[in-house]
């Protein structure tokens, strides 16, 4: 009987440390997900920055192309203007 209570214990205990290490082994693998999952999530959020960086560099440059451009805008017309008054006194004459 008594080999049998300890055939017993040691069965119960075996069968605890399987658990116990089964158990161990899945949050190893959930943390080494966990943290795949955060260096993802780390990368993702610096080529997000990235990408807005870039976003409003292109924004800048786009501001800085069309006020070149108006300015362009009003030289062509102020220019169309001096012609057009020149074209009106050589007509009078």
């Amino acid at each position: 009987m008594r080999k049998l209570t300890i055939a017993g214990i040691a069965l119960a205990t075996a069968l605890t440390a399987g658990c116990a290490t089964t158990d161990q082994g899945a949050l190893d693998e959930a943390n080494a997900t966990a943290s795949s999952a955060e260096m993802t999530a780390d990368k993702a959020m610096n080529t997000a920055n990235s990408a807005a960086s870039s976003a409003r560099a292109a924004q800048k440059t786009a501001d800085q192309a069309l006020a070149a451009a108006k300015a362009a805008q009003k030289a062509a017309d102020e220019a169309n203007e001096r012609a057009k008054r020149m074209l009106d006194r050589a007509s009078m004459k």
